[in-house]
């Protein structure tokens, strides 16, 4: 929410609730990052919009990437911040490992908002989420995604390291690397300013190409 209000000074901007998670209605089971993609897809229109930019933060880019390559039309722009999950080490421990050095970088501010959210969505579902997105060749998709991209990455950000955030651009047709000084995994969260001078220029760049 700090970056979605501070982005509402260039751009409209709307904020769902990935399927699952926050307010949003639960299915029995976690869904995938394709279905998660689909739902986005019947989102969007119901709004009132055919295209739009996307932004998200680790698990939420994959699902932009996703949703980019298999619909195109829909969608104008991508801004990935954090983007999961780094191909040399796709294990469950290593990753929960990161994950626990990147939670003594945040402020702490944000670990009661993480407790509630985790605990609103449960460990079963948690951990399904957590496996669909390991499972996920977000590597193999990236070079068909033809919309202009901006990865940003928090210098400090030990899920995401330097190396994979520049594979991750080098992969995309429209890719560029933005790195933020002094944040580290949540940027969306602990660095909204610095994030939305990053982004704002790009989301007002003229489109390259008509809805």
């Amino acid at each position: 929410m700090p970056t979605a209000e501070r982005l509402a000074r260039c751009r409209p901007v709307l904020v769902p609730d990935l399927p699952g998670f926050g307010q949003s209605d639960k299915a029995r089971a976690a869904l995938d990052v394709p279905q998660i993609a689909d739902l986005l897809a019947k989102w969007l229109p119901r709004l009132g919009y055919n295209r739009a930019a996307f932004l998200g933060n680790s698990l939420g880019c994959q699902v932009i990437v996703d949703f980019a390559v298999r619909y195109p039309e829909c969608i104008d722009r991508a801004v990935l911040i954090a983007p999961t999950v780094d191909r040399r080490h796709p294990t469950m421990p290593r990753q929960l490992l990161r994950g626990f050095r990147d939670l003594w970088r945040e402020p702490w501010s944000l670990w009661p908002i993480l407790a509630s959210d985790y605990w609103t969505t449960g460990s079963k579902r948690m951990y399904q989420t957590f496996r669909s997105a390991l499972r996920d060749p977000v590597e193999e998709k990236l070079p068909h995604m033809q919309c202009p991209t901006l990865v940003v990455r928090g210098a400090r950000d030990p899920i995401v390291p330097q190396r994979w955030a520049q594979e991750v651009a080098a992969l995309l047709p429209k890719g560029r690397l933005v790195i933020l000084q002094g944040a580290a995994h949540a940027a969306n969260y602990a660095a909204p300013e610095a994030l939305t001078r990053a982004v704002c220029p790009f989301l007002t760049e003229p489109s390259p190409r008509q809805p």
